[in-house]
């Protein structure tokens, strides 16, 4: 699989590290290898550099001119619905997710376990009755195989009577 998030005007990243944490930017102008000018106008972020290994790359990009203004970027940015388009997406989620577990308080992880107890009993007692009840009718669990009859015990023939000698 190739690889598809380039470091190039219009790219949103996700500032990881800093006093920006956790804000959306957009990559105006590459300066380096190392810093790229960024603007954030959805996100309260202003103009400025920034380091690239303190940005996360998304799978979104805006259209814009090269070195375009502001102005331009929070056009391209409300047009494109980045705010929206960023709040549906499962990284977003998964972000938000994790604050919330942050927050929890002792009462409320304890609430949570006893909710987890009680969903995965139900769901215990519902997959051992459907389980019983295909079983009933024979689509799970082993196979019913017919018993095949006893085999008869093997035993020593007795040793022939040998012929006389003469």
């Amino acid at each position: 699989m190739p690889f598809e998030r380039y470091v190039e005007p219009g790219r949103v990243a996700l500032v990881a590290d800093g006093p920006l944490k956790g804000k959306l930017v957009s990559v105006v102008d590459v300066i380096d290898q190392t810093r790229a000018l960024v603007d954030g106008p959805g996100s309260g972020v202003p103009r400025q550099q920034i380091r690239l290994n303190q940005l996360h790359l998304t799978k979104f990009r805006l259209s814009y001119p090269f070195t375009a203004p502001t102005r331009v970027v929070r056009k391209a940015w409300t047009d494109a619905k980045l705010n929206e388009k960023w709040a549906e997406s499962q990284w977003s989620k998964n972000l938000a997710n994790k604050e919330k577990r942050a927050e929890m308080t002792d009462y409320d992880r304890f609430k949570l376990t006893s909710a987890r107890v009680k969903r995965n009993r139900a769901r215990t007692a519902v997959f051992k009755s459907l389980k019983v009840k295909a079983a009933r009718g024979g689509k799970f669990g082993k196979k019913k195989v017919p018993k095949t009859p006893a085999k008869k015990q093997r035993t020593k023939k007795a040793p022939a009577a040998k012929p006389a000698k003469k």
